[in-house]
């Protein structure tokens, strides 16, 4: 047994279908997958994988999400350009939860934060630990 990472993607069509395999699914054919900053451990966000958006992951490198309110796959940065480099992808021990070890560039919350984690429960309120890195609006034009 090694952590040495696999690189990703992965070049192997047995070994995506190995990862494929080994991923439980839930009833809407959707698995939770965490993303985490490979060198520092800072946890980013978490979004869904259906096996397509899996299969383009391993396939690409670049990390491919299903987005349940647009009914479709989301490619990571396709519109904010805050892309997310696969490093490694891990499957929990249960197969129920992705974990991706990634570069991430830029911002990886749609709210121009580093991480979509930063609320937190301060004195009797529920408060901002991280401000904004960029606007909103210069990511998505809106």
């Amino acid at each position: 047994m090694s952590d040495t990472p696999s690189p990703v993607p992965v070049s192997s069509a047995a070994a995506r279908a190995a990862v494929l395999a080994a991923v439980h699914f839930d009833a809407k054919g959707l698995v939770p997958a965490i993303a985490q900053q490979h060198d520092t451990g800072e946890v980013l966000m978490m979004a869904w994988m259906n096996a397509e958006s899996l299969a383009e992951t391993l396939e690409t490198g670049r990390a491919c999400y299903y987005s349940r309110s647009r009914g479709g796959l989301w490619r990571k940065g396709e519109t904010s350009g805050q892309v997310q480099k696969v490093l490694d992808l891990r499957v929990d021990c249960d197969g129920d939860t992705l974990l991706l070890l990634v570069d991430q560039l830029g911002v990886a919350c749609h709210t121009g934060r580093r991480s979509c984690f930063f609320l937190a429960p301060r004195g009797d309120e529920l408060a901002e630990v991280a401000a904004p890195l960029v606007s909103p609006q210069s990511l998505y034009g809106a």
